[in-house]
């Protein structure tokens, strides 16, 4: 009696293709990627999709109330940036196993209401979140634009 060991090479689909070369926890511009495509390459790679359009938004709140009800998140997202961080974090991580998360933050506000040191805030969250996920081995990426 012989054993076969067969060997499955995940085969790359056209949607996952924009994600090729990026590491699995990053926060970065969305520079040259489309939305719709890093949508599908989620859906390909079985990762939820999170996107919120902040072009709306002129202030701190106004960021972070845009943010909680576009994800869908808890109500006490919109108080500060450290509810956002403890949202995105451990008690989804405590819901059960995650498959990974594609975030896009398109038209980040650059004003004076919102000026430089609030959208370097707002992306530590992400970047803090990116590692928390990252030590855990779940991917998560995340793509933004500034307006």
């Amino acid at each position: 009696m012989s054993l076969t060991l067969e060997t499955r090479v995940a085969q790359a689909t056209p949607a996952d293709l924009p994600l090729r070369g990026i590491r699995p926890n990053i926060v970065q511009s969305i520079r040259a990627f489309r939305v719709q495509e890093l949508q599908e390459a989620a859906q390909a790679l079985g990762q939820h999709f999170l996107y919120a359009n902040l072009a709306n938004a002129q202030t701190k709140q106004d960021v972070l109330d845009l943010i909680g009800q576009q994800f869908m998140l808890a109500v006490h997202v919109g108080k500060n940036f450290d509810a956002l961080y403890d949202s995105m974090t451990d008690p989804v991580h405590k819901s059960g196993p995650q498959p990974g998360f594609i975030v896009v933050l398109e038209h980040i506000p650059a004003n004076a209401k919102f000026d430089k040191e609030a959208r370097e805030q707002l992306l530590d969250i992400f970047r803090d979140a990116a590692d928390y996920w990252g030590d855990r081995k779940i991917p998560f990426r995340c793509f933004y634009s500034f307006l």
